[in-house]
């Protein structure tokens, strides 16, 4: 299957200039459609008031994690199947075992170039 740019990706980081690199990274890639949300309560309201075709979320976040944030969208029957790729600096194997265990479809460790995230995405809808 081919890679749909078409899609509206939501990327949330409470770390503005993070939130800037993604979305450069995303347009060298090709996506058009990038919205974002600050932390992962703003996130999850954006998420309840358009489909998305992929989330891309950071971990550590206040007052909601990105974690945090996984959880609550595996549980709504609507939001369950978006595509859902964790960005964190920490590459801590129980914090990958934790995400995998909570339904996340991917997992990428900052610092990352368009090519790592390029790659990412694909096997998320590969897969």
């Amino acid at each position: 299957m081919a890679l749909d740019l078409s899609i509206p990706v939501l990327v949330v980081d409470d770390y503005k200039t993070m939130v800037r690199i993604i979305r450069n990274l995303l347009k060298q890639i090709g996506f058009e459609d990038v919205d974002e949300a600050a932390d992962g309560t703003e996130a999850l309201s954006k998420l309840k008031e358009r489909p998305y075709g992929l989330v891309i979320s950071d971990w550590n976040m206040e007052p909601m994690t990105g974690y945090e944030l996984l959880k609550q969208v595996r549980n709504d029957e609507r939001l369950s199947g978006v595509p859902f790729i964790m960005v964190t600096a920490e590459a801590k194997s129980e914090n990958v075992i934790a995400a995998k265990k909570a339904g996340v479809n991917n997992y990428i460790v900052k610092p990352f170039n368009a090519q790592t995230l390029k790659s990412k995405i694909e096997t998320v809808f590969d897969g």
